[in-house]
């Protein structure tokens, strides 16, 4: 397959994106057992790569380097074979890793109420980008800078704060009316 081709909707990864907190790797998980997927999360597939947490990465090298080796996980993960894959919340900053999410996956945006977010990122404080800010304050700052380049997504599917379940059984319908639309094109 060459550089700038796309992949068929029911051959491409299943790319989540969407702010830190809306459950993309819990929800990730579950979806890729509902279609037989493997799973990957991006962050641990960062961590693993690094030799350290996120946090350490953040702390001792700075968010360019983590975000330079985001984008080569990024890469290797979407030019792999197909899987369900929770992507870091700021994958999408990357102009490589948007054209690499385009051509190769499906993506599907998980929105979901900005308390709500809040209210689950307050429960852990592994969160390097929240650290010394209010959550819900730094929550919307990233809505307003991201939110446009979530929005360019294949679906948009709201999780709200509802159960995983729900939001599982909602990206598979969504997945389906989108495979359906793209066999009719």
């Amino acid at each position: 397959m060459s550089e700038g081709e796309s992949v068929p909707a029911h051959a491409r990864t299943i790319a989540l994106v969407g702010l830190m907190g809306v459950g993309k790797s819990t929800v990730g998980r579950r979806l890729a057992n509902r279609l037989g997927l493997k799973f990957a999360d991006g962050d641990a597939e960062i961590e693993t790569a690094a030799g350290m947490s996120v946090s350490d990465i953040f702390t001792s090298l700075g968010e360019a380097e983590f975000r330079a080796g985001e984008a080569r996980v990024m890469k290797r993960l979407l030019e792999g074979p197909r899987i369900v894959l929770a992507t870091g919340g700021g994958a999408i900053l990357n102009a490589d890793t948007r054209a690499a999410l385009k051509a190769r996956a499906v993506t599907v945006w998980m929105r979901a109420d900005l308390e709500t977010v809040a209210q689950r990122v307050q429960r852990r404080d592994t969160r390097p980008l929240l650290r010394g800010h209010d959550p819900l304050e730094r929550l919307k700052a990233l809505a307003e800078a991201r939110y446009p380049l979530y929005a360019q997504s294949d679906l948009t599917v709201d999780v709200g704060g509802g159960a995983h379940a729900q939001a599982v059984e909602a990206i598979l319908k969504a997945l389906k009316a989108h495979e359906a639309a793209e066999a009719e094109a």
